[in-house]
């Protein structure tokens, strides 16, 4: 199994200057460097304190002068609000001045605010989404590009620089929804899968997506499929149950709240909400892995055969949770 962290830059309460949490999570990307995980994922955002990181690819130019060894991903790079040359650019460049660390995710995003303040409107975001994957891929496997499209049209376009790696960094799209899971897999693509389903949704989506890979004549070998979950960790389950439920508090206050999903009702199918539950308690019971460091073992090696869990993408809801799994989780899994 491997690990990667799924790095937010979350600002609760304002409590703290931005400077105090960029610069925690930088000591905390530099702890990973030496420790054995295999990348840093960043999460992309805007207009909002969920997560302060409008780009992850400026962000991860600068973990790449401090870190020599860990990968350095996008979880995800919101490709249907960019120009796509201009994002195949930036995405190359880090790629070169990194080393040839890159893992490039791409997603479509979901938030209104975003689309609006862009000039997207939210019913072309999943086509766009998709043709700018498609163009990026296209300029770095050829010289020049030539491309008619929906929304994009380029006539004999050199991209530059190229990436460093060939013939271009591994490709990731994030895909919660099953009409996002088929096109990925019509295509080829490799997924990335959210950490806001349940175990279970996981792993029936999982499925889903590997059937409809082979329908579409792909190799499902050997492809590494990143599973983001939240990660409690404590020396007692009391302890790691605060934990889960304070993070899991925040996560449905400042990202899954009706202002967020009002006429883009992504993220609330995703999420599979009965009528009057607790959104927390669904968190707790079949969302967030928390406990003890041995109970977390325990979870991991059963998840491993019950989602067909191969790389864990982790996003720990306290820095006491990132330390722990640290030195008393991920030992036992190198």
């Amino acid at each position: 199994m491997k690990f990667g962290v799924l790095q937010f830059f979350s600002w609760p309460g304002r409590r703290n200057s931005l400077e105090v949490v960029y610069q925690r999570a930088l000591d905390r990307i530099e702890v990973m460097d030496r420790t054995g995980y295999d990348a840093v994922w960043l999460a992309e955002h805007h207009f909002t304190d969920y997560s302060v990181c409008p780009s992850v690819h400026m962000m991860g130019m600068h973990i790449a002068s401090r870190t020599k060894n860990l990968r350095i991903g996008t979880a995800v790079s919101l490709a249907a609000l960019y120009h796509p040359l201009r994002l195949a650019e930036e995405v190359a460049l880090l790629d070169v001045l990194s080393g040839g660390r890159v893992n490039w995710g791409a997603g479509r995003g979901f938030d209104p605010s975003e689309f609006k303040a862009f000039g997207i409107p939210p019913e072309e975001s999943a086509d766009r989404f998709r043709e700018a994957v498609d163009i990026v891929v296209e300029s770095w496997r050829s010289e020049r590009l030539n491309w008619q499209g929906k929304y994009w049209s380029f006539e004999d376009v050199e991209v530059l620089p190229k990436p460093k790696q060939s013939p271009h960094p591994p490709v990731w799209v994030a895909a919660s929804s099953l009409p996002a899971i088929d096109w990925a897999a019509e295509r080829g693509y490799t997924i990335m899968m959210d950490p806001h389903s349940t175990h279970n949704d996981i792993a029936n989506k999982h499925d889903h997506y590997r059937q409809a890979l082979t329908g579409h004549g792909h190799d499902g070998a050997g492809r590494e499929i990143p599973m983001a979950r939240f990660i409690a960790v404590a020396e007692s389950e009391a302890q790691a149950e605060e934990i889960a439920r304070s993070g899991a508090s925040w996560t449905v206050g400042a990202y899954f709240n009706p202002s967020k999903s009002a006429g883009f009702p992504k993220k609330t199918d995703t999420m599979l909400i009965e009528p009057g539950a607790d959104p927390v308690q669904r968190y707790l019971d079949g969302v967030v892995i928390y406990g003890t460091p041995e109970r977390v073992v325990d979870q991991l090696q059963a998840l491993s055969e019950e989602m067909s869990l191969n790389y864990l993408l982790c996003a720990p809801l306290s820095h006491g949770s990132f330390e722990l799994f640290t030195e008393r989780v991920l030992p036992k899994f190198l």
